[in-house]
């Protein structure tokens, strides 16, 4: 071996490569510590090639080529293809040949006294004096596997010089006094064999995929062959969602099925199924939660039912629906458990009573929505109520010259009472409330009905009188067709149908006011009427309810009482059924086509007196003399609520909706039995927005509490 540097062939200028001073010295110094043989004998066919790169780790240069050899080894086979030649290494022989290189280079060019710096000698070349005269603080790698190759034995018991990338599936093992720059090469090594391993792992996994027909969809099978038989040992439909066996996705429906089409499926549970399926995993959370679902849930449990509703029927609702308004964007899940909690304090009898007072003598007609109550009494006047408030904001009419009798007190009352009692205080301004129109009853208002654009009301006087209520409540027209009291009226599109003492139903235009039928029939009072289409049913004193044909004026069909009289009446949207009630205490139902008496709902111990029926939501409520309230199920007819003596009369008229009853009494009260006061969410099933907190708390203000 020669005792000088030995020069590298200067490589042809066409491969376009310079050799940086670097690794001119690199190699140098491998030929004067192996000599130029060895280099040549180890692997001589073996070209190396890097990119230029500047030199600032010092000793890691010199053994750059040894160091990557086992990257390119495989861990079965340990050989490595360069160049399209195969060669074939032994692994210790390269850790062996690698200390040696770093034992030799150490006792000739450096002078190493125990527990101190290297120092390096003078004449060293530059990039080894760095290289000595770094401090390596670096910990030592503690990679001490029991299965680690026989072949790397001897870096358990000596010092790792240079960093050995890692083979297989061993990590890098790091030097205890190597370079930073050589650490993180190895780190990054191993990084990148981890990242091929699962490349190589994808790639396996779409090649055992069964291609078939992907542009129709046909024969397609992404099952593979392992995750068939997993499924198989499985045999469970749903699995936990954190789970790592791939079986477990492809038996997960969730997982399986496009969003839309299993929130369609989802759709199809009832609420307590779909609570439960929340629970399944966080798939099936995201869909179970979607406000579609609810929002068809929703539906299915308390939207109206749907009817066919004749030509030119009624477009008035009688209180709220409970649906919520048509903006998007509604809560519909917290929507139905308002709605769940409001049904139950109909079945536990829960409601407030806020009572309004304000009318001198008997309330005998009462009709509202969500913004207003409207009610009609002995006193000549009709009164406008805040349905959120309970503020009267308007009096039509000009009141008896009586002077006002205060209600009898409230007594405690047998049954079900009220959570809280509320009653609106009289305002000194009343006065100012007061609107005398030029046309006004001079007797009682024994009933009222309006919708969006009109009011008409019937009294005592023997007339009706038309409303505009979008010119500020002004009179219209009046009419007299009655040659007495006048006390039930019903109108719609293009028909108004009113009855009286006088036996007579009597049939007139809305527009113009002209009289088209007088239906001539019944032989004492007619008390009640309905219009629906064609068709009006009405209930007379002489204990008959008739059905007639209003084109030709004729009665087609008679639905008589057991017993006595008929006070009330009620006709179903569909025209398909008729309630009807009176002094035998009975409520009767009947069929419309044929006349059959369907059921008889009881319970009163004194003449039912009034009658109203929410379709929308499956109930009748009924107000009798015996001071009680009392509302059935039409689909079973079980009592749902029963509420006597919540006044101190008898019940004149009542009204119900989704949330709430609101009767009159010959008290001179108004009640409403309120089921969802203070129940939270209740806003949300409004149609109309509400108004601000600051005038709710305004009104809320002239109510007093009762004990």
């Amino acid at each position: 071996m020669s005792s000088g540097p030995v020069k590298a062939a200067a490589r042809p200028a066409s491969q376009g490569v310079n050799r940086l001073p670097e690794e001119e010295e690199s190699k140098d110094v491998l030929v004067n510590v192996l000599g130029p043989a060895s280099i040549a004998g180890m692997a001589p066919q073996i070209p190396i090639r890097r990119k230029p790169r500047a030199s600032f780790s010092g000793f890691s240069h010199a053994v750059s080529d040894f160091r990557t050899i086992p990257q390119r080894v495989a861990s079965q086979k340990k050989s490595a293809v360069i160049a399209n030649n195969t060669y074939q290494y032994d692994l210790g022989s390269i850790h062996q040949t690698v200390k040696t290189i770093h034992e030799k280079a150490t006792d000739e060019l450096s002078v190493w006294d125990e527990g101190s710096h290297p120092h390096p000698h003078p004449k060293a070349p530059g990039w080894l004096r760095r290289c000595v005269s770094t401090t390596f603080r670096h910990r030592r790698g503690t990679f001490d596997s029991p299965s680690r190759p026989a072949t790397a034995n001897w870096m358990q018991n000596d010092t790792c010089c240079v960093p050995i990338s890692a083979t297989g599936a061993y990590p890098p093992t790091l030097p205890e006094n190597g370079s930073s720059g050589a650490a993180a090469r190895a780190a990054a090594a191993a990084q990148n064999e981890m990242l091929d391993y699962l490349r190589k792992y994808k790639k396996d996994r779409r090649e055992r995929k069964v291609r078939g027909d992907t542009e129709s969809g046909v024969g397609i099978d992404t099952r593979s062959v392992d995750m068939e038989s997993n499924m198989a040992r499985q045999g469970s439909l749903l699995v936990p969602y954190h789970s790592q066996d791939p079986a477990d996705y492809w038996s997960d429906p969730a997982c399986q099925l496009p969003k839309e089409l299993f929130t369609q499926v989802l759709s199809y549970l009832d609420a307590p199924s779909l609570i439960s399926s929340e629970l399944v995993s966080w798939r099936w959370y995201a869909s179970a939660s979607d406000p579609l679902v609810w929002k068809q849930i929703f539906h299915s449990d308390f939207r109206p039912q749907t009817q066919t509703i004749p030509e030119n029927s009624p477009d008035f609702q009688i209180g709220g629906r409970g649906t919520g308004n048509t903006q998007p964007g509604q809560d519909w899940k917290r929507m139905w458990k308002v709605r769940k909690a409001l049904h139950q304090r109909w079945t536990d009898n829960h409601a407030a009573a806020i009572y309004l007072e304000g009318h001198s003598d008997s309330v005998y007609c009462v009709q509202f929505d969500e913004d207003k109550i409207l009610t009609g009494s002995r006193d000549r006047t009709i009164r406008i109520w805040d349905a959120r408030t309970y503020r009267c904001t308007r009096i039509l009419g000009v009141p008896a010259k009586s002077h006002p009798t205060p209600s009898p007190p409230l007594t405690a009352n047998p049954g079900p009472r009220p959570f809280v009692r509320l009653s609106s205080q009289r305002l000194k301004m009343e006065l100012s409330l007061q609107v005398k129109p030029p046309l006004h009853h001079v007797g009682s208002i024994l009933c009222l009905q309006y919708d969006d654009d009109i009011m008409i009301t019937g009294s005592s006087d023997c007339t009706c009188i038309v409303w505009d209520i979008k010119a500020d409540w002004k009179p219209i027209r009046r009419v007299r067709y009655h040659k007495a009291g006048v006390l039930d009226i019903c109108f719609d599109k293009k028909h108004v149908v009113s009855c009286s003492k006088d036996t007579s139903v009597c049939l007139w235009d809305r527009q113009t006011g002209e009289q088209i039928h007088r239906l001539s029939g019944h032989r004492g009072p007619v008390n009640a009427v309905q219009l629906r289409g064609n068709l009006a049913v009405s209930a007379s004193g002489d204990g008959v309810a008739k059905l007639w044909n209003l084109v030709s004026g004729s009665c087609v069909k008679e639905f008589p009482s057991k017993e006595r009289g008929m006070a009330c009446v009620e006709f179903s949207l569909d025209s398909l059924t008729i309630f009807a009630g009176g002094n035998d205490q009975v409520i009767y139902q009947f069929d419309a086509s044929t006349g059959e008496l369907l059921r008889e709902f009881r319970g009163h111990s004194d003449l039912v007196r009034s009658l109203h029926l929410d379709s929308a939501n499956g109930r009748v409520v009924s107000g009798s003399y015996d001071t009680s309230v009392r509302a059935f199920d039409i689909r079973t007819g079980n009592s749902i609520v029963e509420l006597t003596a919540w006044t101190t009369s008898w019940i004149l008229s009542a009204k119900l909706d989704y949330r709430r009853i609101i009767a009159t009494s010959q008290d001179g009260r108004v009640v409403v039995i309120d089921f969802g006061y203070q129940l939270p969410g209740i806003e949300l099933l409004e149609q109309h927005p509400r108004l601000d907190m600051d005038s709710l708390s305004d009104g809320l203000a002239l109510l007093k509490v009762h004990g």
